[in-house]
């Protein structure tokens, strides 16, 4: 497990600057003026932070950019880390500058001094998750302990150093175990690493394949059934508010995906360890709501497969039955994710009657076609919900784009032999994914399906994270269930 930093607030105290060891960042507006921690500074150092500065390096240095004097003069600090940064700098642009810091923070301790910033929650969270490092398969293993990141600022209760930490640490949940190899987050791991969360408070429920069979969960088992490890659904509730019904998210979690006996090609096959982040992002969001003991009820069910081919597994043209009723003529196995939602998304309306649903999946290589790896793809059959979500993702610099539905899509599902196909033809691939997924959302029930397949995990690095998993939507949909709790709606 992946921890953060550890992240604390004093108040400033410019004698202390002097004899700090390990990192001092100070922060520097565009213009070039020195606060009062930067003038210090510049004293201890004999000019040298005026110097830099006023130079043509700092003009052309980025905002949200950082330069390192190495061993400066007067500083006990073996670095110090000049961060061009507005005051009045907005959320994306204040982490940006935080990950600069965490970028350099190398296992020391670090000082920041910010002044007065409006965003510094923002700046230390930004620290927080750049300094992320998945490092429990190497030879050093994982990291017993961590460095400190001392925010020192003229109005410490301005900084929710808990609050921080808690979205720190559902972010980095998330990442762990998107980054995880299938050889060890099996289905029995992933359903026991979610079981640890009730030590936080959250209610989980592992649902095990002879529950999955009474609840008639036929789609969700059929993908499972040529892996030898065991399916699984876990329900994790968060009960933080008063009586309204929960907000659900259902994630898709599928520990490897090979495509069953619609093989997937060999090259790339190796990144289908990541085929389980929607459930990733479900588990990291249930983690922050419980540490920051959020006043909200939200329920997280996830469905754990592996579509692996065998003997037993199913067959394109094979027919399944869901837990709905609706027949299904499989066409694809490699379309497996929508089987294994469709089941789930039943399931908790059925149970919960949720307020709302939001499902999250790696599901379809046409999302990353048409979005890239900037914007997940957002389908949804509910105007206000939609746009709830989406200024949520906008206010957290999560990209987010909103994609078509209509009855021309979901005519292409279907089949002369069952009530519908598992995909239609390759145009629209993740259009007519939405439009299966849609045909399990009960009238009048407000739902949204995100495609996260292109930024759920990441070829090189951005300005929050490492290569590898992202976290992606951990932060939006952690501020729509206290924008939707503030609104009352849903």
């Amino acid at each position: 497990m992946t921890i953060p930093a550890t992240l604390q607030v004093t108040q400033l105290d410019l004698d202390a600057i002097a004899t700090f060891n390990g990192r001092v960042a100070v922060i520097v507006s565009n213009d070039g003026k020195l606060n009062a921690p930067a003038q210090r500074l510049n004293r201890l150092t004999k000019g040298a932070v005026k110097r830099f500065v006023e130079s043509a390096a700092f003009e052309k240095l980025e905002e949200g950019c950082a330069q390192e004097l190495a061993f400066p003069f007067g500083l006990a600090a073996e670095a110090l880390l000049i961060v061009k940064l507005q005051r009045s700098a907005q959320t994306q642009m204040a982490r940006k500058a935080g990950a600069a810091i965490g970028a350099a923070l190398d296992k020391k301790d670090v000082l920041v001094l910010s002044g007065y910033l409006k965003r510094a929650s923002d700046v230390a969270l930004g620290v927080l998750l750049k300094a992320y490092a998945f490092t429990d398969h190497k030879s050093e293993g994982p990291a017993t302990e961590t460095p400190t990141v001392t925010f020192a600022v003229t109005k410490p209760e301005e900084i929710d150093a808990a609050g921080v930490t808690a979205l720190a640490e559902g972010v980095f949940f998330t990442r762990d175990l998107v980054s995880e190899p299938a050889n060890v987050l099996t289905t029995t791991e992933f359903a026991n690493r979610l079981k640890d969360l009730e030590g936080l408070g959250v209610e989980v429920e592992v649902l095990e394949e002879a529950d999955l069979e009474v609840l008639g969960m036929r789609t969700l088992l059929a993908v499972g059934q040529g892996s030898r490890s065991p399916s699984k659904v876990v329900v994790m509730q968060w009960k933080g508010g008063q009586d309204e019904a929960p907000l659900a998210l259902v994630g898709k979690g599928v520990v490897f995906d090979t495509g069953g006996i619609s093989i997937k090609p060999a090259v790339g096959m190796e990144d289908m360890t990541m085929d389980m982040g929607g459930a990733g992002v479900v588990s990291g969001v249930m983690k922050t709501l419980a540490l920051r003991k959020a006043a909200a009820n939200v329920v997280g069910l996830v469905g754990i497969v592996e579509n692996m081919p065998d003997g037993n597994a199913i067959r394109p043209g094979d027919v399944i039955k869901t837990m709905k009723g609706d027949t299904v003529e499989i066409i694809n196995t490699d379309a497996e994710g929508r089987m294994v939602l469709c089941d789930v998304m039943w399931y908790a309306q059925d149970r919960f009657e949720p307020r709302g649903m939001i499902d999250l999946a790696t599901l379809t290589g046409a999302i990353v076609v048409g979005l890239g790896h900037e914007n997940a793809g957002v389908f949804s059959n509910n105007n206000a919900f939609c746009n709830a979500f989406l200024k949520s993702a906008k206010t957290e610099s999560e990209g987010a784009w909103r994609m078509p539905l209509g009855q021309a899509y979901d005519d292409q599902l279907k089949s002369h032999i069952a009530d519908m196909k598992n995909v239609g033809t390759r145009a629209g691939g993740s259009i007519t994914a939405a439009q299966y997924l849609q045909r399990f959302v009960k009238d009048g029930t407000p739902w949204i399906h995100l495609d996260i397949a292109g930024v759920a995990s990441v070829k090189s690095a951005t300005d929050l994270a490492p290569k590898g998993a992202t976290g992606w939507g951990v932060l939006a949909l952690n501020r729509l269930v206290d924008d939707l709790a503030a609104a009352g709606e849903a």
